[in-house]
């Protein structure tokens, strides 16, 4: 049985599991009182509202060699994907029009056919990770999906929102295989919470320590490098053989090392703007709880409104021994969307 098998099969498992004990509402939003929001009761945008003046003037001080080096993946047909998502891409016409004048110009469009922001180097918005309450499906900020926009687009949960702000902010990268004195995390074990796969809050505090880093200041932007995301190297992807790609995808999927709940929960108490990693899902999977597969998302972003990206890569900032540096990216305009897809930018 393959490993992505094997993980879509645990997936299963647990709705089974879900529907068989009744288990379809999860009360701790509201009696947890997760909403309003610190930034108030109409919030849409999260913990983007800590990138402040003085933040990004903070983070401006970092920039010495004058070096940058984008963080996002390729997008192509053959990456690695969550379960059933996809990426199509197509130029209709090649050339799609023309020519055109007396200087005969011609020119090419392409179509994409994908889920835009839940793929390749994504980030997941306010409109993308929820909790099924006895009010029905709970998102950021107490927001409702059923009071929330149709089929075809949200709106109070859309994307948008963070996109009409852009997180400049310090970044800082923690490396985990150097902490572990390791090549590369392992998959975690799941129902542990000590695993070398599973960095839990002393295991942050460990690498901010041995890094150097005093402290998660608010509005900071934290990422985590385990190692994962090499197996998916995009700077030799395209002349691998289809054999080895395949391989690759199925290994990739098969889990991800990551943070666990007490991780996240000691991330959310920093106040951070944004977290990030190089793999799949910012969690470690399988999870610390068995019964609760990406409950990290839920912490941070259901709760705490802390959007995160995925599948980043930091090979650049790893050869420069640089894992403090400038962050800059927003997410595309898209009324209405869960997510986004980037390509985010670090300056050093």
């Amino acid at each position: 049985m393959s490993a992505m098998l094997k993980r879509n099969l645990v997936l299963a498992a647990l709705a089974l599991l879900a529907a068989a004990s009744g288990a379809f509402a999860d009360e701790r939003p509201i009696t947890e009182k997760w909403y309003p929001a610190e930034f108030g009761p109409d919030d849409r945008a999260g913990a983007i509202n800590r990138i402040t003046p003085p933040v990004v003037l903070n983070a401006l001080q970092l920039v010495k060699k004058g070096r940058t080096a984008t963080l996002g993946k390729i997008y192509e047909p053959s990456i690695p994907v969550f379960r059933t998502r996809s990426w199509r891409i197509m130029l209709p016409g090649k050339p799609t029009g023309g020519p055109y004048g007396d200087h005969s110009l011609v020119y090419n469009d392409e179509y994409v056919a994908t889920e835009l922001g839940q793929i390749g180097t994504p980030f997941d918005g306010p409109g993308h990770i929820g909790v099924q309450t006895s009010k029905g499906a709970m998102f950021y900020n107490g927001v409702l999906l059923h009071d929330d926009g149709d089929q075809y687009m949200l709106d109070k949960l859309g994307v948008h929102h963070v996109a009409a702000k852009a997180y400049v902010c310090r970044g800082l990268l923690l490396d985990a295989p150097k902490y572990r004195g390791m090549e590369r995390l392992p998959i975690p074990k799941g129902g542990t919470r000590v695993h070398p796969g599973n960095i839990n809050d002393d295991d942050i505090k460990g690498m901010l320590a041995r890094q150097g880093f005093v402290e998660i200041r608010p509005g900071d932007c934290v990422f985590l490098y385990t190692g994962w995301g090499d197996i998916w190297d995009d700077a030799n992807w395209a002349d691998m053989a289809p054999e080895e790609k395949a391989r690759r995808v199925v290994l990739f999927n098969s889990g991800a090392p990551g943070w666990g709940i007490s991780g996240c929960r000691y991330l959310a108490s920093k106040k951070p703007a944004l977290v990030g990693r190089d793999s799949w899902t910012n969690d470690a999977f399988p999870p610390e709880v068995p019964t609760e597969p990406f409950d990290c998302h839920i912490e941070l972003q259901t709760r705490h409104g802390i959007f995160n990206l995925e599948n980043m890569q930091f090979r650049e900032l790893l050869a420069d021994g640089q894992h403090e540096f400038l962050f800059v990216w927003s997410p595309l305009k898209i009324r209405g969307g869960t997510g986004s897809p980037g390509n985010p930018v670090a300056i050093w």
